[in-house]
């Protein structure tokens, strides 16, 4: 809770007018629940298009791993540090 003695803020929270911030956990909550379904309604716009986007990514990134991880076991056996 917030006290703000030198001045006279009015917040509102769920439609409540209170002469001092005060939130809850409830308020937390419902906050968190209004924005994911807000995002959501544009998810469920896209269709299917996030779930390529992120499959894409997802190998795209796997490859690279691989590539870095080829490179790495070659040097490695050049060296002679390879176990």
């Amino acid at each position: 809770m917030i006290f703000l003695w030198n001045f006279k803020l009015i917040c509102t929270f769920g439609g409540v007018q209170s002469k001092y911030c005060t939130m809850n956990l409830t308020d937390i909550f419902n906050g968190t629940a209004r924005f994911f379904q807000w995002t959501f309604q544009f998810m469920k716009g896209a269709g299917n298009a996030p779930n390529v986007i992120f499959w894409i990514i997802i190998c795209s990134l796997i490859v690279v791993w691989l590539r870095m991880q080829a490179k790495f076991n070659n040097e490695a056996k050049e060296k002679g540090t390879l176990k």
